[in-house]
């Protein structure tokens, strides 16, 4: 094996997702594991990170002829709120394990941002299990929501899915606002409705459960359930309430979706289109270039050739260099 590569990586409600590339090459080899790094005392648990990281990424740097990786970038779900102990341990430990000499932690929707638009002022809803929309006019960012299942993430899947198991939850019991529909899908997904609580007070991961029925409530919605809809239309809503917090107010800027949550096509889309419309006349909806994992190669490809130019800022995007058993973080404190 010769020469230096770069590391990207994705963490996720969904687990990582890691590529091992090199400049002038792209992505060489590309590995994921459906295993999510937990959250504890100290938020983020670097430790459960490197467990997974460390033994993947060797494997890929042996599977693409990479000799040290000197670059790497990883996109984190919930580094802004819960990343302090990731962004104390790991440019030490990956400087140990793999020789990475420079590091980017971002935020997920930092990478989302960068996969969807590369380094262009915008913004950029990314919404799967939970929803954040963030900003840039290339000076600095601007984030909207991102508070997690029980204290915002509104519009995302889980706020979809516990939306219409609310609806269902309301048919079985005779109230107003329920949905008949919604109750016979929750039904034949999770068996009686009344064991509903059983399922899902206990679970660790809550918001997955509740976004699992996100889909279910996109169906009924394209079938003309009008409750179905109208969940949809407010999800819409609270979506072009968050991106028109974070976009610049200046010229005509981009605006993309990301996520899987989009993945429910027209019967969404065309809501969302609807409410930007209102909220941002200005700006130009358009297609995402690519998703988290793509943004999190476009930044490791400019670190490596020195075209870095985005804003950092120490919550949301922070650039790290290590010699030897020294580290200096190299942040900006823009905002």
């Amino acid at each position: 094996m010769t020469g230096t590569g770069f590391l990207a990586v994705d963490s996720g409600g969904s687990g990582l997702r890691v590529v091992v590339g090199a400049g002038g090459r792209g992505p060489l080899a590309r590995a994921a594991s459906k295993e999510p790094v937990p959250t504890g005392s100290r938020g983020i648990d670097p430790g459960h990170f490197l467990e997974q990281l460390v033994p993947m990424a060797r494997a890929l740097c042996s599977e693409a002829g990479v000799g040290r990786l000197d670059t790497a970038v990883v996109g984190a779900a919930g580094l802004a709120s819960l990343g302090d102990a990731l962004r104390a341990e790991l440019p030490g430990a990956l400087s140990r394990e793999l020789g990475v000499r420079r590091l980017a932690l971002a935020a997920d929707a930092v990478t989302a941002y960068v996969g969807a638009l590369g380094p262009r002022p915008g913004a950029v809803i990314a919404a799967g299990t939970g929803l954040i929309a963030i900003g840039t006019d290339l000076t600095g960012w601007r984030r909207a929501d991102g508070w997690g299942h029980l204290l915002g993430d509104c519009g995302g899947g889980a706020w979809i899915g516990r939306a219409g198991l609310e609806a269902a939850l309301r048919a079985h019991d005779g109230r107003q606002g329920g949905s008949a529909r919604l109750l016979e899908s929750a039904e034949q997904m999770f068996g009686p409705v009344t064991g509903l609580p059983g399922l899902v007070y206990p679970r660790s991961d809550r918001p997955a459960v509740l976004a699992s029925f996100a889909p279910r409530v996109g169906e009924c919605a394209a079938g003309g359930d009008p409750v179905a809809v109208d969940i949809l239309r407010a999800a819409a809503q609270h979506m072009a309430d968050s991106a028109a917090a974070v976009c610049p107010a200046e010229g005509e800027p981009a605006v993309a979706l990301t996520g899987g949550l989009f993945g429910m096509g027209t019967t969404l889309l065309g809501l969302v289109d609807e409410e930007l419309a209102k909220r941002l006349p200005s700006a130009r909806r358009i297609t995402a270039e690519g998703d988290p994992l793509h943004g999190a190669v476009r930044m490791a490809e400019a670190l490596t050739t020195d075209s870095f130019t985005l804003p950092r800022t120490e919550k949301l995007l922070s650039v790290t260099s290590t010699t030897g058993e020294n580290a200096t973080r190299a942040t900006d404190t823009r905002t």
